[in-house]
């Protein structure tokens, strides 16, 4: 008689078949034998890790030196109960075992800024010994920009998420090229930035993918204060407010309020942009 309590070994082609029925199964090989780099575990990232693990990624890397808190329960895929103090990356990884056994998933604990970044790719290509495809779910303007610019000299698969915080409306998230998103005064200032410091194009597509979000930033109602971002060129996204000591350009969810339809979303967009780019 078999025990119902038995540990059942998991059948991969069970848990993922349904990739190769959407993608073709030289589509979903290539997913299953691809490696993708989340930078950022929060509302935003966190969902696009989950996405992957659940599409039969077979390698992740995770960046992120933050810890969950109770306050990330609203929107963090990874925020329970029983994780709350835990490091994200590792909360993270031990999800996805539970999803995606076959997943070899490498923890970096650091938060990416322009000097490190470099040294983060590096380390993560060899880890996995195949092109690297990054999504940047990071609320910092200086670590996007310098992600962006690396992506656009290696020519990598990459896609970069705007500002959730702030946003309610969830069919308005949209995915273009940075060179034409609106309504974002974080991918506004890494557009100017990279025009400036790194030779991006002035003219026409700048070849950097982004989601992002049509619809204008709600004001956080406890926000006393509001700053004006200093953007340069870009005046399209120079009044837009910003919550006091986040005149970097970041626009992180605990500044601006944030509901998990909207920060899903992104996510979500982020890593489904990724699997198609994989798979074709």
């Amino acid at each position: 008689m078999t025990d119902p309590f038995e540990e059942v070994a998991p059948d991969f082609a069970r848990r993922f078949g349904g990739l190769a029925r959407l993608y073709g199964a030289a589509g979903a090989a290539r997913i299953r034998a691809s490696h993708v780099v989340v930078v950022g575990l929060g509302g935003v990232g966190s969902w696009a890790a989950e996405a992957a693990a659940r599409s039969g990624v077979s390698r992740l890397t995770l960046v992120d030196l933050d810890h969950i808190a109770e306050s990330n329960i609203n929107r963090q895929v990874h925020a329970l109960d029983d994780t709350l103090g835990k490091a994200k990356v590792q909360a993270m990884r031990e999800r996805i075992g539970h999803i995606n056994p076959e997943c070899n998933v490498d923890c970096i604990e650091d938060f990416v800024d322009a000097d490190n970044w470099p040294q983060i790719a590096l380390r993560a290509a060899e880890s996995g010994g195949r092109p690297l495809a990054v999504i940047d779910a990071c609320d910092q303007v200086k670590a996007k920009t310098a992600m962006a610019a690396w992506a656009l000299k290696t020519r990598s698969t990459f896609i970069s998420v705007g500002a959730a915080g702030g946003k309610r409306l969830a069919h308005r998230v949209d995915i273009d090229d940075l060179s034409l998103v609106t309504h974002d005064p974080l991918l506004a200032q890494m557009r100017y930035r990279l025009r400036k410091a790194h030779g991006a194009s002035r003219v026409g597509k700048m070849n950097v993918a982004c989601v992002f979000s049509r619809e204008a930033v709600a004001q956080s109602s406890g926000m006393d204060d509001v700053q004006k971002v200093s953007t340069g060129a870009d005046v399209e996204a120079a009044q837009c407010p910003v919550p006091p000591k986040q005149s970097d350009g970041s626009l992180n969810c605990h500044g601006y309020g944030s509901v998990v339809g909207v920060t899903s979303t992104f996510g979500m967009c982020a890593a489904n942009w990724i699997l198609n780019k994989i798979a074709s």
